[in-house]
């Protein structure tokens, strides 16, 4: 129990693959809207610097689903095309 406890937040190891794949997709789907960071960012309701840092290859930063979904409206797609292979 005090394991998990010390571990309750933290990315676990074996999903850090999913959170690059995620913050690719953001990155992918900005740009092919021609959106600024900055615009994205405001509009979505996160400093640019911490989109910034999510977009930036390597990094690994907690995201939140509340975040998430706001960035999903910010670019006008449904969730589910983060989770989807890109083109």
């Amino acid at each position: 129990m005090e394991d998990r406890a010390k571990k309750k937040g933290s990315i676990h190891f074996e999903n850090i693959d999913f959170y690059l794949d995620l913050y690719a997709h953001i990155k992918y789907y900005r740009q092919k809207t021609g959106m600024r960071q900055e615009d994205l960012a405001a509009k979505a309701g996160i400093s640019r610097p911490y989109l910034s840092s999510l977009e930036s290859s390597g990094k690994v930063r907690g995201l939140n689903m509340e975040t998430f979904f706001n960035i999903c409206r910010a670019l006008d797609l449904p969730p589910h095309k983060f989770f989807e292979p890109l083109p």
